[in-house]
């Protein structure tokens, strides 16, 4: 598709990826994807019953995005394995990251992965985790990360990044900058971490660095003010982490992600109008909304009115939007 053809509003669109209520293609997903035109959806264990109901349901968005001159939606779920699985069984289990000892270990982990969301039409998923959990502190993250040595995270999220991939899987690594070094969890409220980027650079940066350099298609940004980099805004809607940080010190040109815009960290301390203009400013690619709410439409209405107001922002989102169509491009 050509992007120049594309109209204002199929361009703020491509940039939503929103959750749903449902196990069927609804009349609020079909508003979605016809009248806000997202570029992607999130699936949750509320969307799923069985393997053969979740893939008539990724078969009919498809179908419904193509039957509108849509380009392909990202279809997306956190299956990072262990406590995080939105696959049940009969989808294979594993234990998580935590259990993860070596290569064979992630290989396989990734490889079934990857080939029971192709089998169901996923196309991306939010992982792995690429936090680094210190043994000195009780991490909200400790049951979810590779361990506690940077160089070791790094070394088999780079795995199961190439694995992935090799499969046709969108990988996504979170949750950059690093949220092992907390102990509140964002979902609750914002947490406030008070290390320089030096501190950062040395330990929770290594495996984010390793996984550009495996060729990771995405980045999720973490609800975390790290106050010695940005005094007022979390990394999701901060220029100095997201733009400065990300894009331009370590040359990341991929898809970046907010984490999910419904958590404590953000709703609490923000509306959607804020977060949303914040997101734009600092070229993050795509606005995570995982629960259905007027939210979604809100964020599409600012949106719109961000681009329509100066040429610039059009531009700006021009860009944005043809990284995204180059990684539907090369994997959809």
């Amino acid at each position: 598709m050509d992007i120049q053809n594309f109209s204002d509003e199929q361009l703020v669109g491509q940039k939503l990826m929103v959750g749903f209520n449902g196990l069927e293609l609804t009349k609020n997903l079909m508003y979605f994807i016809d009248t806000l035109k997202v570029g992607g959806i999130i699936l949750f264990s509320r969307n799923i019953v069985s393997p053969g109901q979740l893939k008539d349901m990724c078969t009919s968005i498809k179908e419904y995005a193509a039957s509108l001159g849509q380009p392909p939606p990202f279809i997306a779920i956190d299956q990072e394995g262990g406590v995080v699985s939105r696959l049940k069984e009969p989808f294979t289990r594993f234990e998580g990251n935590p259990a993860i000892q070596n290569h064979a270990d992630a290989r396989r982990f990734a490889e079934i992965t990857a080939s029971e969301l192709s089998g169901v039409g996923i196309n991306m998923n939010l992982a792995p985790v690429l936090d680094v959990a210190p043994e000195e502190i009780n991490s909200v993250m400790k049951q979810r990360v590779f361990g506690h040595d940077p160089y070791r995270v790094a070394d088999l999220g780079a795995v199961v990044i190439k694995e992935l991939q090799k499969s046709n899987i969108i990988a996504v690594g979170k949750h950059f900058p690093g949220i092992g070094r907390t102990v509140l969890d964002s979902h609750l409220d914002l947490p406030i971490l008070n290390v320089d980027l030096n501190a950062l650079a040395s330990f929770d940066l290594i495996p984010f660095k390793a996984a550009k350099a495996a060729g990771v298609s995405g980045m999720m940004l973490s609800h975390i003010r790290y106050e010695k980099i940005d005094r007022q805004w979390p990394a999701s809607l901060s220029v100095e982490i997201a733009k400065t940080l990300l894009r331009d010190q370590m040359g990341f040109e991929q898809l970046v992600i907010t984490d999910d815009l419904d958590m404590g960290a953000i709703k609490n301390h923000f509306n959607i109008e804020t977060a949303i203009s914040r997101i734009f400013a600092a070229d993050i690619d795509i606005a995570l909304i995982c629960h259905e709410s007027p939210k979604i439409e809100k964020a599409f209405d600012t949106l719109l009115k961000l681009i329509s107001t100066e040429n610039y922002n059009k531009q700006r989102a021009l860009y944005s939007v043809n990284r995204i169509l180059e990684t539907k491009k090369a994997y959809l």
